[in-house]
């Protein structure tokens, strides 16, 4: 039988809804909600969908259509709710599309999250909100979030937007955010929204204005968060170049980092989602000389040539890349660089693709994403002439993902004896028996593969631990460790 005022959250997408989810655990949390694990043992299931890109907007509605179905079971949610990005996109389209969904709530439904899912799951029925740019509900300034009625998930402080006197007793972290996992790694929001127009993105229409997290907020999550067992922080923004021109400081990262790695306890801290036009040489080498701040690079390239750059409203080319790629390995040899290409852009000729294909030979990075351009509602780009048929951008993507994997797999091999720092993620047992350790070296990023260290049995070492090791072997774009 459900127990009340249960909740199950299901996170769809990127570490920015991670933080979003926390964040709405914490408040349901605070209202007296109870977080489930399992949907089926939970009164309500709010799915946190991702509203990105085709692929990810069907795993979100197929995550919504999986949590209704458990309705039908005797022990099933009374409520399913769908929050995050693609709710907030769509709002009412969406739930007139889904009527799966009990309820599509939007970014400004949160600050309210246990008041809305209560009335809801006593069968209430919510209006959806009519979708809103939001860039036209945010404040040039944080300074005066306050007086705007727009919502910025993961930005929940409790000094800013929530009042501390009407938590219950024995609550009381420096934010909204309850844990939904026991992973020794925590994404933390920098900022949130975008001020750039890329002709291929919708994010800032649905995400508003650029933001920045006064660094007071940061530095009191990253420390909270180290008192749960979290040693490692990936610092998440749809900007990170950016962070701090909003409260009068453009180069405010390059202060932060330090204060970071001096004054939480956090043994490691990743900066993720740099824009290759806005790094500057003072934020390269704060990364490369500062000592809890691993040695990752994560620049969204896009493309390499400057024709189809531009008409993505972007700067740079091939040769800047390349020039910006050797600074930081100048700092740092060893450094991990990763990046996501858009193939298949409106009027990408074979130049263009053999410029992108030069630029990747060249730049040897060491995790590459590529996807293949689609329409975008919204977006400039939908509107663009010289469309690639869906045949020749498949064929492309194929193409440079079979490039890139090669590549990937080089740079892997290239690390065999280089020592390296790995935090220890999880402890697996093979088919034959063997006990491993997978964690995640220095420069590997989250989704860019991973480090494996044998074991002479399970308790060998255990999750949270960091291992100084030497790069033995590899298989594929994973490395296969020693301890030293």
């Amino acid at each position: 039988m459900n127990q009340p005022q249960t909740v199950a959250i299901v996170t769809l997408g990127c570490a920015r809804n991670e933080v979003d989810s926390e964040e709405l655990a914490g408040r349901l949390t605070a209202a007296g909600w109870t977080i489930a694990d399992d949907p089926a043992n939970a009164s309500a299931v709010l799915v946190n969908t991702c509203g990105f890109v085709d692929v990810a907007k069907k795993d979100s509605i197929d995550a919504v259509l999986a949590a209704a179905d458990l309705k039908d079971g005797p022990a099933g949610p009374r409520a399913v709710v769908a929050v995050g990005c693609l709710s907030e996109r769509y709002g009412r389209d969406l739930a007139a599309e889904l009527p799966e969904a009990d309820a599509v709530l939007g970014f400004d439904d949160y600050p309210d999250i246990a008041d809305r899912l209560a009335r809801i799951v006593a069968g209430e029925r919510h209006v959806p909100h009519a979708p809103t740019d939001r860039r036209q509900l945010l404040p040039i300034s944080p300074v005066d979030r306050s007086a705007t009625a727009a919502s910025i998930p993961g930005h929940g402080a409790g000094g800013s937007d929530a009042s501390t006197d009407a938590l219950p007793a024995g609550w009381s972290p420096p934010v909204l955010r309850r844990r939904l996992d026991g992973s020794p790694v925590a994404p933390v929001k920098l900022a949130s929204g975008c001020d750039r127009r890329c002709t291929f993105c919708a994010i800032p229409s649905f995400r508003g204005s650029f933001i920045s997290r006064p660094p007071a907020d940061v530095m009191s999550e990253i420390a909270w968060l180290v008192g749960e067992g979290v040693q490692e922080i990936v610092l998440v923004s749809e900007n990170s170049t950016s962070y701090g021109k909003d409260l009068g400081d453009l180069r405010l990262l390059e202060t932060l980092l330090p204060a970071i790695s001096e004054g939480t306890g956090v043994r490691r801290v990743r900066v993720a989602y740099l824009q290759p036009a806005e790094v500057r040489p003072g934020l390269l080498q704060v990364i490369a000389s500062t000592e809890a701040v691993a040695p990752y690079y994560d620049l969204s390239f896009q493309h390499a040539s400057p024709t189809v750059l531009r008409r993505m409203r972007r700067f740079g080319g091939r040769v800047e890349f390349l020039g910006l790629i050797e600074q930081i390995r100048a700092l740092d040899p060893a450094a991990g660089i990763r990046s996501n290409i858009i193939v298949g852009f409106p009027g990408e000729t074979e130049d263009d693709l053999a410029e992108l294909t030069a630029f990747l030979v060249e730049a040897q990075l060491d995790a590459v994403g590529v996807f293949g351009y689609s329409d975008e509602d919204g977006t400039e780009a939908v509107a663009l002439p010289d469309k690639l048929d869906h045949e020749v951008i498949r064929e492309r993507v194929e193409s440079i993902t079979s490039l890139v994997e090669e590549i990937m797999a080089q740079r892997a091999e290239d690390r065999v004896g280089e020592r390296v720092l790995v935090l220890v993620e999880s402890v697996e047992q093979g088919d034959e028996g063997e006990w491993f350790a997978v964690g995640r070296a220095g420069h590997q990023g989250p989704d860019d593969g991973a480090t494996v260290i044998p074991l002479m049995d399970r308790t060998d070492l255990s999750i949270g631990d960091f291992v100084d090791a030497v790069v033995v072997d590899t298989d594929g774009v994973d490395l296969i460790a020693d301890r030293s």
